[in-house]
């Protein structure tokens, strides 16, 4: 149901690389998006060309980044203070995690994008990786579905883009997959990936393997 609100709300996120009438594969932006989303809150969406950023983004937000979404006239970025600041100004349906929570699974994108930049197999970043994902795995085994439980909260709002971008980053470019035996984990990125929300906010699965390909040149 959707928030009642006067307008809606501005939001800057990434254009797709070499097309920017797409939606990017930022998983910081889709973050917000999922929250205004999972908030019903109203929303226009403008996408930017990171690769040529245009004078009137970079007045909006002179580090040049995204996501930016404008607030009472001002232009604010950042998505944790974006997503804490949608939950504070709407907060039904509430989408607080508890502090004790707030933490779960925070390595994990971390430790995929170094193993997916690894070029040494003995490097011990797919061991790390793996040892993020069980913890997770055995967490939600006793507190799921959700990280909070039964009901979705900020942490997975966080976590299911990062998670979308190693499913198809790693499937892409490694041929490696999250471990079939990881049951609770698997549970949850299908359980998040099939959201209305999350279908609506996500970029194409080629539009994030090109996203990670210039990251991946070096």
């Amino acid at each position: 149901m959707a928030v009642a609100t006067t307008e809606a709300v501005e939001v800057l996120v990434k254009a797709a690389n070499g097309d920017p009438s797409r939606l990017g594969d930022c998983p910081f932006s889709q973050r917000v998006l999922l929250t205004l989303e999972e908030k019903g809150i109203p929303y226009n969406s403008k996408f930017v060309d990171m690769e040529n950023k245009p004078a009137w983004f970079l007045e909006a937000n002179p580090e040049g980044k995204v996501p930016v979404i404008k607030d009472d006239g001002k232009w604010v970025a950042d998505s944790d203070v974006i997503t804490q600041l949608i939950d504070t100004k709407f907060p039904s349906p509430s989408l607080v995690t508890p502090p004790e929570k707030s933490s779960v699974g925070s390595k994990i994108f971390s430790s995929f994008v170094k193993f997916l930049k690894s070029k040494d197999p003995s490097d011990g970043s797919e061991a790390a990786l793996l040892e993020e994902l069980k913890a997770l795995d055995e967490y939600l085994a006793k507190n799921g579905p959700f990280v909070n439980g039964s009901n979705i909260s900020a942490v997975d709002l966080s976590l299911a883009p990062k998670l979308y971008h190693l499913k198809i980053a790693l499937g892409h470019y490694k041929q490696w997959s999250v471990p079939e035996n990881l049951t609770n984990l698997n549970s949850y990125m299908e359980a998040l990936f099939k959201r209305e929300s999350f279908q609506k906010t996500m970029a194409p699965a080629e539009v994030v393997v090109k996203g990670w390909a210039k990251h991946l040149s070096a």
